[in-house]
């Protein structure tokens, strides 16, 4: 499942209220953010849809992606099998306390750069 996408905007202002109107039917709302850097949505079930700002410094990629996995196990074994397959390293697997307490994650890119990442939040 995904847990998280994430998008490069031109204005994270314009777009962040672009999406909260576009939302609204859906009863998705706006989760949490940082002014002039990101805003995250709640689309349920725990997901997140993000936009960030290209800003003055650009974001690592244009768009990011977060796969939901069952285990640390499996975040392990994409990081392995994503390597295998050509992918470059972006982060081996490990906590990432200043996500969240039980964040385990590990990101890759892809053949054409984008983030990819397994991820855990799960004690």
């Amino acid at each position: 499942m995904i847990d998280h996408i994430t998008v490069e905007v031109s204005d994270l202002g314009k777009s962040k209220l672009f999406y909260e109107k576009a939302f609204a039917p859906l009863g998705y709302r706006l989760s949490f953010g940082k002014e002039g850097i990101f805003w995250a949505f709640d689309v349920g079930n725990g997901c997140l849809f993000e936009i960030q700002s290209t800003g003055e410094k650009p974001p690592l990629t244009h768009l990011h992606v977060a796969f939901r996995v069952k285990s640390k196990a499996e975040v392990e074994a994409f990081y392995r099998a994503a390597l295998e397959a050509g992918a470059a390293d972006n982060g081996a697997p490990g906590p990432r306390p200043d996500y969240a307490p039980d964040y385990y994650a590990c990101f890759v890119l892809d053949p054409d750069g984008y983030n990819i990442e397994a991820m855990i939040n799960e004690a």
